[in-house]
């Protein structure tokens, strides 16, 4: 495992981290919390009125420049096969490499080799890498 530091390490502030509530939900059980916009033509929250659920727009987006950003500072590149690991040889200060799900154990090992010999940071490395003895 390559033991590499971010280039720049800035802290990530999210402007709202809880999740946008629909409206209604909290009364009706048929209704779900995940979001979507009010369309009555009385309706106060679409019309924005005081006291009222907050709705998302432009306002509450992430900073341009800790968009996308994992907490140890880097961001992140799903990884498929050995070839796509050339994408991080002069970035890897800047993005780390995430081995995508369905990648076999042999390519695996093959892409932990040349992250090594890149010097490229892999926040899954470990992962269906272990053997387990039968006994």
């Amino acid at each position: 495992m390559a033991n590499v530091t971010p280039l720049i390490k800035r802290t990530v502030i999210k402007k709202k981290t809880n999740k946008f509530q629909r409206f209604h939900s909290d009364q009706f059980l048929r209704v779900k919390p995940s979001w979507r916009k009010p369309k009555g033509i009385d309706s106060a929250t679409r019309r924005r009125f005081k006291g009222k659920r907050l709705m998302p727009n432009v306002g509450y987006g992430s900073n341009k420049l800790t968009k996308h950003m994992l907490p140890n500072g880097f961001k992140k590149i799903l990884i498929k096969n050995v070839q796509d690991m050339d994408l991080l040889l002069m970035n890897n200060r800047v993005y780390c490499a995430e081995i995508a799900k369905g990648v076999s154990s042999l390519g695996r090992k093959q892409i932990l080799e040349r992250a090594a010999a890149l010097n490229v940071r892999v926040t899954n490395g470990f992962a269906k890498m272990r053997t387990v003895e039968k006994k």
